[in-house]
């Protein structure tokens, strides 16, 4: 069976540029469309297989985030007669959404790649929490693609507006559309994000309505859904895997199971773009790299006791850096003895400003 054209499955000038250098006889662009337990199903102009990554590309890739993922092109060669293919090379990403897997390990994992748009997805009843936004919104930023939050559950929700100043407060910049995907209310919106190639993630807590939000989209029930428990207001997964779906205005989207236990990965850039009032405020300190965890003349924190900055946003802020630098010094031992240094030096400028007895 014949598949789509590539520019409706997200085709790009710069994909058709890196593919000149794989183009050989008997390989073909697909995308990953979703993943399986050890297989990738992919989609291409002639068709759709269940494919495997070569021996040679999983010995090569020894970081996992290089391995092929949801959203990812591929040079891929089919096998004659069979719905089966090999996957020889992944092409160069745009965007990949990462966090860090789920348990105790520092091992990278990537959600999604080649996202063009990202909906974070919250809801508007019992469970709302702007943190857990603030920590979504990091990941989205530090992916490359453009967030938007969807503030879902609106029929349940006597002030949705009110709820709506709070998140743009949070999240300067970013849109943030009310909706309801049970009655429909708001959907409209979203057209801009979803045309011919177009390529958005959709993410956020179980229990928020994801599942809803893909059947509303799709205009079927694709998704199985289930009501929130009463005494938490939390979900069960109702999306067992990741996939990319076609939707019938020509975009594409990438469902992908509640993130319960959502883990930053070297957040960094995305923790900058998140908290932009914080770092506006941070040139203003005393010392150039200071971390507003005590130093003396810290404007971050004289912020805080004078009110221009909330001290719950500011308690965030320090509760995701410290995540964030936790994983870059397990990562890099040089940074591990800077950061040593660093607190020495701080250390001794506090013992020079004590006034002598």
């Amino acid at each position: 069976m014949k598949g789509p054209a590539l520019q409706d499955l997200g085709w790009t000038p710069s994909l058709a540029e890196a593919w000149r250098s794989l183009a050989t006889e008997g390989l073909v662009p697909a995308r990953v469309v979703a993943a399986h337990t050890r297989l990738l199903r992919v989609r291409g102009e002639a068709g759709e297989w269940l494919a495997e990554v070569t021996g040679r590309l999983r010995r090569e890739a020894r970081d996992p985030r290089e391995r092929p993922a949801v959203g990812d092109w591929v040079a891929l060669r089919p096998r004659a007669g069979e719905p089966r293919a090999v996957i020889q090379a992944v092409l160069p990403r745009r965007t990949a959404f990462v966090r860090r897997a789920a348990g105790g390990q520092s091992v990278a994992q990537v959600l999604a790649a080649n996202i063009d748009t990202v909906f974070l997805v919250a809801g508007l009843d019992g469970d709302f929490n702007l943190r857990r936004i603030e920590r979504t919104l990091v990941l989205a930023w530090e992916s490359g693609a453009e967030p938007v939050i969807l503030l879902n559950k609106a029929d349940v929700c006597d002030d949705s507006e009110t709820r709506r100043l709070e998140v743009e407060g949070t999240a300067p910049g970013v849109p943030v559309h009310v909706i309801s995907a049970k009655t429909g209310r708001g959907l409209e919106a979203l057209a801009p994000y979803l045309r011919r190639g177009q390529t958005v993630a959709l993410l956020g807590s179980s229990g928020v309505g994801k599942s809803t939000i893909v059947n509303r989209l799709l205009g079927v029930e694709k998704q199985k859904t289930r009501e929130v428990r009463r005494a938490d207001q939390r979900g069960r997964h109702t999306t067992t895997h990741r996939e990319v779906v076609s939707l019938p205005a020509g975009g594409l989207l990438v469902d992908s199971p509640g993130l319960r236990e959502i883990q930053l990965w070297a957040g960094g850039e995305g923790l900058q773009a998140t908290f932009e009032d914080v770092e506006t405020l941070a040139p203003s300190c005393r010392f150039r790299d200071c971390a507003h965890d005590g130093e003396p003349g810290c404007a971050v924190r004289a912020a805080v006791e004078d009110g221009a900055l909330a001290a719950e946003r500011f308690e965030s802020f320090r509760k995701l850096r410290a995540e964030v630098r936790a994983q870059e010094l397990r990562d890099d031992p040089d940074l591990r003895r800077a950061q040593k240094a660093r607190w020495r030096s701080i250390h001794k400028s506090l013992r020079e400003l004590k006034p002598r007895e």
